[in-house]
C-alpha cells in the first residue's frame, strides 16, 4: 500500500510554467499538471529533454500527419520514462545516503505513514540499505503526471482553407494525444463544458472501467460550483464516463483566467460539496451503470472512487489543514507560490525576481486575454513593455504565429485572434471611421480596449525557452505570467524543501503579518468585482442585468453571514478570529453601500 501521498498538488500554470514539473517533482511523490495546449512548445521540450537524458530524438514536424496528437503523445511518453527513471534512482539514493533520507522525511506530511515508517527505521537502527530499499519499494510511488485541456480552446483547423474533421480541432487532438500515450493518469478539463469534446472521450477505451473495474486514464473536472459539477458529471456519466475528481477553484482568487461565480463564495461552495458529495456520487453511478450496460462494458457494483479537492488563494499551513479537516478535501492545490520555486517550475530569472518583489497592488485582474475572460497578472512584465512599444509606434498587435486562440470568426471563417495585428488593424480602422461621432475620451477608451489584448500563446511559453536556453524565434513578445493575488505575500525565491515545509507548517515563508485570510481576500475581490461591473455598465441597463447584479449581491451577503458563523465556531484561526470578524463586518458594510440600479 503506497503511503506517500502528499496532501497538496501543483495545478497547471500557464502554457509553460508546469510544462516539465513532473520531471522535477514527481520523484518526491508530488503530483503536478502539464498543459498540453501548445504542441510547438511540447515538441521543443521533447527535443530538449531527449538530449539531456540521451534519448534518441526524431522531430515531429508541423507537416506530419496528426502532428499535434503525435507530439503530445511522444512528449508525455518521454516524461513518463524520465519520471520512472528518476524515481528508481531516487529510491536508491535514499537507501544509500542517510542525509538524503532525512531531508526527504522532512518534506513529507507530518501525519504521513511513510514519514513515520521511515523515521521508525532510523530510530530503531534498522536503516540498512536493503531494509530501506525494500520499504520504499512497497510504500512509495511517484507523483501523478496529469495533463490539462482548456475545453473552449478547441480551434478548427484547416489545410489550404479546407476545414479538417472535428477530431483535428485543437482540444480534440490534444485529448487524442493523451489517450494514446502510455500514461496512467488524469486529464484535467477546465473552462467549462464542451459537449463535442466530452463526447469524443467515448472513442478511447482507457477512460472506461477495465475487466478489473479500474480506470487506466481518469477525468478531473475543474469547477467553480456544485451545480456545474453535477451537470457536467452526469453528462459524462450518461456516456459511461466517470469523473474521478472535482477540482474546485476560487472564481477570482486564483491564477490565470478568472471565472467569477454569481457571487457564490468559496466557503459556502465547499460546504455544499461536503454535504452533497453522496448525491454527486450516487447520481453519476446510476447513470454510469446504465450507460456501461448498453455499451457491453464491465459494470461496477459500487461507485468508483471520487475525490474532491480545492485550490485558489491558499497560503498558510493553517488554511491548508482547515480545507482538509473542515471541508474534508482530499488534496489542496498550491499553484502561484511554486512560481518562486526553481526546482518545481520553469520561470526565467527576470520574471521570478519580478514576482518576488511584487507587492499587493501589483497583482490585478486584467482584460489582456484574447478570450475575453478576466485574466490575473502582475504589473511590469516584459510582455507589457513590448506591447506598449508597438502601440506607441502604431504597430499594435501580435504577428500571431501559433494561432491557438484564433477563435473569433467575425471576419474570417478560419478565425482570428483578438491579440493579432490583423484583427486589431481591422478594428482600429473601423474605430477611425466613426471617430468624429464620439468624444476624445470615449475614442481613447475604445482604442485601449482593442490594443490591450496580449499574445498569450507566445508570452506564456517564452519563459520555458529562456529558462532552458532554447532559441526564441519571431516577434519579440516577452513574458506573460498569470499568478494569483496570493503571491503578493511571498517575497523571495525558495527551495522546494522550504515551500513544502511551509505548506505542512514546519517553516514560514510569509513575513507580512497583515496577509488577509484566503476567504476574506476572495470576499474583497468579489465586492470589488461587483463595484467595477456597476461602474463600467453601459447607459442602457436591461432587467436581466439588474437581476444578475441583485443575485450576485445577495449571494455575497449570504456568504458573509456563513463566514461569520464559521469563524465564530471554528477551532481554527483562533489567533486571527477578531481581525477576520472585523474585516467581514467591514465588507458587509461595503456591500450594503453598493446600490443596484
Amino acid at each position: 500500500m503506497q503511503q506517500n501521498r502528499h496532501t497538496f498538488h501543483i495545478p497547471v500554470m500557464g502554457l509553460a510554467y508546469t510544462i516539465d514539473s513532473p520531471i522535477k517533482v514527481a520523484k518526491y511523490g508530488i503530483s503536478s499538471v502539464v498543459s498540453i495546449t501548445d504542441d510547438e512548445l511540447i515538441e521543443k521540450m521533447r527535443a530538449f529533454y531527449s538530449q539531456k537524458f540521451s534519448f534518441p530524438y526524431l522531430e515531429i514536424t508541423s507537416k506530419s500527419h496528426d502532428c499535434r496528437a503525435e507530439r503530445i503523445k511522444s512528449y508525455l511518453n518521454l516524461v513518463d520514462v524520465i519520471v520512472k527513471y528518476k524515481f528508481e534512482n531516487f529510491k536508491i539514493e535514499l537507501s544509500e545516503n542517510k542525509v538524503s533520507l532525512e531531508n526527504f522525511i522532512r518534506m513529507l506530511p507530518n501525519k504521513s505513514d511513510l514519514k513515520n515508517g521511515l523515521q521508525k527505521l532510523i530510530d530503531e537502527g534498522n536503516a540498512a540499505k536493503e531494509t530501506v530499499k525494500k520499504y520504499l519499494s512497497e510504500a512509495m510511488s511517484p507523483g501523478e503526471i496529469d495533463v490539462n485541456i482548456m475545453t473552449k480552446v478547441d480551434k478548427d483547423n484547416f489545410i489550404k482553407h479546407e476545414q479538417l474533421p472535428i477530431e483535428f480541432n485543437d482540444a480534440h487532438a490534444a485529448l487524442r494525444g493523451f489517450a494514446k500515450s502510455d500514461l496512467s493518469s488524469s486529464v484535467v478539463l477546465s473552462a467549462g463544458m464542451n459537449p463535442r469534446l466530452y463526447s469524443y472521450f467515448e472513442n478511447f477505451s482507457a477512460f472506461f472501467p477495465d475487466i478489473n473495474l479500474e480506470l487506466k486514464k481518469k477525468i478531473i473536472l475543474k469547477v467553480s460550483d456544485f451545480r456545474s459539477a453535477l451537470i457536467q458529471g452526469n453528462f459524462l456519466a450518461k456516456k459511461g464516463l466517470w469523473v474521478s475528481e472535482y477540482r474546485i477553484e476560487s472564481g477570482l482568487n486564483c491564477g490565470g483566467h478568472a471565472f467569477a461565480t454569481d457571487g457564490l463564495l468559496l466557503g459556502p461552495i465547499l460546504e455544499e460539496f461536503k454535504s452533497k458529495k453522496n448525491q454527486l456520487i450516487q447520481s453519476a453511478h446510476e447513470l454510469l451503470t446504465k450507460a456501461l450496460e448498453l455499451k457491453n462494458k464491465p459494470i461496477p457494483t459500487e461507485p468508483l472512487s471520487l475525490k474532491i479537492t480545492a485550490q485558489g488563494g491558499v497560503g498558510t499551513s493553517e488554511e491548508h489543514l482547515f480545507l482538509l479537516d473542515h471541508y474534508e478535501m482530499d488534496s489542496v492545490g498550491w499553484g502561484s507560490p511554486f512560481l518562486l520555486v526553481p526546482e518545481a517550475t520553469s520561470v526565467d530569472i527576470e520574471t521570478r525576481n519580478l514576482l518576488a518583489n511584487a507587492k499587493e497592488d501589483d497583482f490585478y485582474l486584467s482584460a489582456i486575454s484574447p478570450l475575453g475572460i478576466p485574466f490575473n497578472t502582475v504589473k511590469g512584465t516584459s510582455n507589457e513593455k513590448w506591447k506598449q512599444k508597438r502601440i506607441h509606434e502604431n504597430k499594435a498587435g501580435s504577428s500571431c504565429p501559433k494561432r491557438l486562440l484564433a477563435l473569433s470568426k467575425e471576419y474570417e471563417n478560419e478565425g482570428l485572434c483578438m491579440a493579432s495585428k490583423k484583427y486589431q488593424d481591422i478594428k482600429l480602422t473601423e474605430l477611425e471611421s466613426i471617430k468624429n461621432d464620439m468624444s476624445i475620451g470615449e475614442f481613447k477608451k475604445q482604442k485601449e480596449t482593442i490594443t490591450e489584448k496580449s499574445c498569450l500563446c507566445v508570452g506564456l511559453a517564452n519563459s520555458a525557452y529562456m529558462e532552458n536556453d532554447i532559441e526564441i524565434k519571431g516577434q519579440q513578445q516577452g513574458i506573460v505570467i498569470c499568478p494569483g493575488p496570493n503571491l503578493a505575500y511571498f517575497d523571495k525565491v525558495v527551495s522546494l524543501t522550504e515551500m513544502v515545509q511551509h505548506i505542512y507548517g514546519n517553516a514560514n515563508l510569509i513575513s507580512d503579518k497583515n496577509r488577509p485570510n484566503m476567504f476574506v481576500k476572495e470576499l474583497k475581490m468579489y465586492v470589488d468585482y461587483l463595484k467595477n461591473e456597476l461602474a463600467n455598465c453601459s447607459e442602457t441597463i436591461t432587467s436581466a442585468q439588474i437581476k444578475k447584479w441583485q443575485t450576485f449581491k445577495n449571494n455575497v451577503s449570504v456568504g458573509i453571514e456563513y463566514y461569520e458563523n464559521l469563524f465564530l465556531n471554528s477551532t481554527y484561526f483562533i489567533e486571527t478570529q477578531a481581525i477576520i470578524l472585523e474585516q467581514l463586518n467591514y465588507y458587509k458594510s461595503e456591500l450594503n453601500r453598493v446600490e443596484i440600479p
